[in-house]
């Protein structure tokens, strides 16, 4: 019992060390899952610096949906002058039909392939919506799993960190 005494001082020897209650065990739970993200990030971005391997789902590609070529083009542009990807396809007219308010539409689009940083979603999602003319334009996104070791240096050399 002397280890006991030496480990909690303060205490009298019959008390002993007191436990941790169930609120510091939950705190501590708690840190460990919001903190686990950014370590396995960190782990990631680390093994990728020492080995020079690609982290899946670094790059992404983003889909976007344009009712013609000059809007299309417009986006586009916009897009690179803000640095928000390394590069734009511009894919030529193809036929849709949707419901919209109910109702079966049909129309052509244009859409645009947008391959940036994955970290750049959000900003590039906010930014087409703050300049496109529809009420709701499709802006979705994909994680490159794969691809072209060099195309995606590329990709992060040309698209700035956040």
């Amino acid at each position: 019992m002397e280890w006991l005494n030496q480990r909690c001082p303060l205490l009298p020897a019959a008390q002993g060390c007191p436990r941790p209650g169930r609120g510091t065990l939950l705190l501590v739970v708690t840190l460990s899952l919001l903190m686990y993200p950014v370590l396995r990030s960190l782990a990631l971005q680390l093994h990728s610096a020492v080995t020079g391997s690609y982290v899946s789902g670094t790059h992404s590609i983003a889909f976007i949906n344009c009712l013609n070529e000059q809007i299309a083009k417009d986006i586009a542009r916009a897009i690179m002058d803000k640095k928000l990807a390394a590069y734009v396809n511009i894919l030529p007219k193809s036929s849709a039909l949707y419901f919209w308010k109910g109702e079966l539409e049909e129309s052509t689009e244009i859409l645009l392939l947008v391959k940036t940083r994955t970290s750049k979603i959000g900003e590039l999602s906010n930014y087409v919506r703050s300049i496109h003319p529809f009420e709701i334009p499709e802006i979705i996104s994909l994680p490159i799993d794969q691809g072209n070791p060099l195309y995606l240096k590329w990709i992060e050399e040309s698209v700035p960190r956040d």
